[in-house]
């Protein structure tokens, strides 16, 4: 059945076994990051035979309780990406191992809900190095060392590390002087506790490009990463990382109308159902096709057809629009389509898209 995503599990290992070099030669641990694939069971089967691999981690709960148990039988760790909801910390103690946390307060609460459940919780501290999303400001450092001190008191949960993330909100890309500045955190906090930090987390996907050139600084001990490994994109730059494969996960879809109709509508344009006034370019008469997927299924715009001249013009909730006019098409073909994370993340997510394993 289509709309369906095909997944090609020698292609998935493939990435796999490429970001696993690059993180050997840069002498990091590895969260793989399962959310961009709604922790998919057979790819998430793929990830825990990988021996290197010692963490999985995903932002949503409900995602890591898919597979909690069988990672720790696999000798992994489970890791929530995104920082606890309070409504959900029973769960977060449940099912994560360690979760990442920028808060004294939501850590107390981890901690009493460990002692509850009798566990020990790992945290690790994030520390915001500039993208100003999540973390306490790197410039306060009397308050990371506050934070620091909160949590040693505690006693069910165990400070692992710190961690930054960059990228995802202000589009700060990793260099050795911000990941540095983590290190030099990192470092105080090691010499003013008599500690010592298991992990320092120095990023996701946007951070591995350092590797090669040798500019990872080397007190970063762990990286996240999830478009790297499945769609093998570097997401600094958007560079695809040598070895990968960019099709691991492809899209294919049956058009469902194929007609020759005029490429601009007709009449007075208002807005369309997502309250958009589009704008359309007159090409005369076009072969257009209907495919079964839509907006409510995909950014349609995250789409890239494979192996054909077609293009994408637009789409609705539940329709794909394209020009087919330079191929050869009949009712009840399929076009296939790489796609962007963005695309992937939200096909995945939909329930109406079939998922078929080669």
């Amino acid at each position: 059945m289509y709309p369906q995503l095909r997944i090609d599990l020698s292609k998935i290992n493939q990435n796999l076994d490429t970001v696993v070099s690059i993180a050997k030669q840069g002498g990091c641990s590895l969260m793989i990051v399962t959310k961009s694939f709604c922790a998919d069971e057979r790819i998430v089967g793929e990830i825990l035979k990988n021996d290197y691999v010692k963490y999985l981690a995903d932002s949503r709960v409900k995602n890591l309780a898919k597979y909690a148990d069988k990672a720790r039988k696999a000798g992994k760790e489970t890791v929530l990406l995104r920082l606890p909801q309070m409504c959900e910390i029973g769960d977060v103690v449940r099912f994560a191992d360690i979760s990442l946390n920028s808060s004294v307060e939501t850590i107390a609460l981890l901690n009493e809900e460990a002692g509850r459940q009798g566990s020990k919780h790992k945290v690790v501290l994030m520390i915001d190095m500039g993208d100003l999303r999540e973390g306490i400001f790197f410039r306060n450092e009397d308050k990371i060392f506050d934070a620091v001190s909160q949590i040693l008191k505690m006693e069910n949960v165990i400070l692992e590390g710190v961690g930054v993330n960059l990228t995802c909100y202000g589009a700060i890309i990793p260099k050795p002087d911000n990941l540095g500045g983590l290190c030099e955190i990192a470092e105080k906090i090691e010499n003013k506790f008599d500690i010592t930090l298991n992990i320092v987390s120095g990023g996701n996907s946007s951070s591995i490009y350092l590797i090669p050139k040798g500019e990872l600084p080397e007190k970063i001990s762990n990286l996240r990463l999830g478009e790297s490994f499945i769609l093998g994109n570097e997401t600094a730059y958007s560079n695809r990382i040598p070895g990968t494969a960019n099709d691991a996960v492809t899209l294919r879809a049956q058009i469902i109308e194929l007609k020759n109709k005029p490429s601009v509508p007709i009449g007075e344009v208002g807005v369309d159902a997502f309250g958009n006034v589009p704008v359309y370019e007159d090409h005369g008469m076009i072969d257009r096709a209907i495919l079964a997927v839509g907006r409510q299924d995909v950014d349609h715009e995250g789409l890239t057809p494979l192996n054909t001249e077609a293009t994408v013009i637009g789409a609705s909730s539940d329709h794909l629009l394209m020009d087919v006019s330079k191929e050869n098409y009949k009712l009840g073909d399929t076009v296939d389509f790489s796609l962007d994370y963005g695309a992937l993340m939200n096909l995945f997510t939909s329930e109406f898209v079939e998922r078929e394993y080669i």
